[in-house]
């Protein structure tokens, strides 16, 4: 599918449709249909400490996350990763990998999916209220559909080892909903 030729897009801080995963939030900022399915781009706040996704793998898609503010942590196979503002992580298909806020300040990033459409996987596991409302099944089919191999057994693990916690909804990268 092509982009269709249209002026100039600029998305402003408040703009773009917002929603979240579970633990962290998701604003979509530009689909893959608006860049004739070569990447999209989502950026991620994440509350302070929060855990991003259990361990997973994607078999379609690379992802880039490009830390705004705060401190992004990422466990990349068996590498563990801290990242600050301007730091890009490079985070392969076919391996192994989770993410979150490492600090205790509100933490954002830019996640760049490359090629399109693992962004509809985030629009549709919001849509279901986020990963921990979406059922068993309804995930695994979801998982199925985009390619994503997922282990939820990681969790309590990896909320431990990293001093984690599942994230509260931030909107607009900073503001808690209420």
């Amino acid at each position: 599918m092509e982009a269709t030729a249209t002026g100039p897009k600029i998305v402003g801080p408040h703009d773009a449709k917002e929603g979240f995963l579970g633990s962290i939030g998701a604003r979509f900022m530009i689909d893959g249909f608006e860049a004739g399915e070569r990447f999209s781009l989502v950026e991620h706040p994440m509350s302070a400490r929060a855990l991003a996704a259990p361990l997973h793998l994607h078999t379609r898609e690379d992802e880039y996350s490009y830390v705004l503010e705060g401190r992004m942590g990422a466990l990349l196979g068996d590498d563990v990763v801290e990242a600050g503002p301007g730091d890009l992580v490079h985070k392969p298909r076919n391996q192994w990998h989770t993410f979150w806020n490492a600090g205790d300040e509100p933490c954002r990033i830019l996640e760049i999916i490359s090629p399109a459409g693992f962004e509809r996987f985030f629009h549709e596991l919001s849509d279901m209220g986020g990963v921990l409302a979406a059922g068993e099944e309804a995930l695994a089919e979801l998982n199925e559909r985009y390619g994503l191999q997922m282990r939820p057994e990681s969790v309590p693990e990896l909320l431990e080892r990293f001093d984690l916690r599942l994230g509260e909804q931030l909107s607009g990268g900073w503001t808690p909903v209420t």
